[in-house]
């Protein structure tokens, strides 16, 4: 029982200093996503201000003005943070990003899909 729980908190030990692409808490590893993001191949940005603990994003999108998510959610499975947002405003009719972060290339890598073409483009944000 005593080399188990020696094991537990070596491991967690070990864990909780490998970093940003540690195991965190979630609150620990959403304040990753904190900044502002641009997509190389146009310009557009998302800027992040603050992170809720339960992953809710205080978050704008600027193409070049600036333009409110109709939703803007974190979520973290294991080490891996997720990012969902949603445009409704200025004709991009519930257009979203799905995007993972990497922590690797400190970017956030995924798919944009614009409703009002109907399309789906892999994309990918580096910090600014």
């Amino acid at each position: 029982m005593r080399n188990g729980m020696l094991a537990a908190t070596f491991a967690a030990a070990i864990l909780g200093a490998a970093g940003p692409a540690g195991a965190q808490g979630a609150a620990g590893g959403f304040a990753l996503l904190k900044g502002n993001w641009v997509r190389p191949d146009g310009g557009y940005t998302v800027a992040i201000e603050n992170v809720a603990p339960d992953g809710r994003l205080d978050a704008m999108y600027f193409n070049p003005n600036p333009l409110p998510f109709a939703r803007a959610q974190a979520t973290q499975e294991g080490t891996t943070l997720r990012v969902f947002l949603e445009l409704r405003a200025g004709g991009y009719g519930g257009s979203t990003y799905e995007l993972t972060y990497d922590a690797a290339g400190d970017r956030l890598v995924g798919i944009y899909h614009q409703a009002v073409a109907k399309q789906r483009y892999e994309i990918h944000f580096v910090r600014k």
